[in-house]
């Protein structure tokens, strides 16, 4: 009896850890969805639509944390979301960690939301990497904000990512460049129960969307359901 009961309490347990590890990863991905709604309702402080069209993907961390003691640095958590097919209907999303570090005498923190857009099929091949490094391994450059893209520089029209933080009421482009992002396999399992590549999710479409990415998915079809470009056939 004593061992039945070690086994029912060892399987609550298994059972209650990973109920929250799925709701920690829904909450992640609610988050990322109010992010991008509230980006996009300023028109004149948002993203260009004519740029989230083009895009392939898009990145979201909520409340990345800026630190600095010593020495500057973030850490956050986000989802990428691909258009399926890279010019399809918004996908699974394939959760990941970010990491940036810089030399500095400040101290104090702040959280920070980031948004990142994926102009090409290339910067999303990069971005598959393990431990890809923005700016380096990727081409990445400060998004520009506004009704339109008419402003935007070659460099910003030519780059592979374009990213954008809000922090405060305060919406810009901001420039990544020195980031590393990793895959969150442990959130990705959570999501899907199964253990996917970030390809197989991203670009095969091997992952069926969980319901806690529907949300996210619904708010970037209302401000793009259509753009993007077809990922070459492999």
């Amino acid at each position: 009896m004593r061992k039945l009961m070690s086994i029912v309490l060892w399987l609550t347990l298994c059972g209650t850890a990973l109920a929250t590890g799925q709701s920690k990863e829904a909450k992640r991905l609610e988050s990322a969805a109010f992010v991008v709604d509230e980006i996009m309702q300023s028109p004149e402080q948002g993203i260009p639509r004519e740029l989230l069209d083009r895009a392939v993907c898009v990145g979201v961390i909520p409340s990345e944390i800026r630190f600095a003691f010593g020495f500057g640095g973030s850490y956050g958590r986000g989802a990428l979301v691909c258009r399926k097919g890279g010019n399809g209907p918004w996908g699974a999303p394939s959760m990941f960690t970010s990491f940036g570090a810089n030399f500095g005498f400040q101290i104090g923190g702040k959280a920070t939301d980031i948004v990142f857009i994926v102009m090409n099929t290339g910067g999303v091949r990069k971005l598959l990497q393990s431990g890809v490094k923005l700016g380096v391994d990727a081409s990445a450059a400060a998004g520009p904000v506004g009704r339109t893209a008419e402003g935007a520089t070659d460099l910003q029209l030519h780059a592979e990512i374009l990213s954008y933080s809000r922090s405060r009421g305060l919406f810009a482009g901001v420039s990544l460049a020195g980031t590393v992002l990793r895959t969150d396999y442990g959130a990705n399992f959570q999501l899907y129960r199964h253990v996917y590549e970030p390809k197989e999710i991203l670009i095969d479409g091997l992952a069926p969307p969980p319901a806690a990415a529907k949300q996210l998915d619904d708010i970037l079809a209302q401000y793009s359901s259509r753009g993007g470009q077809p990922f070459p056939k492999t």
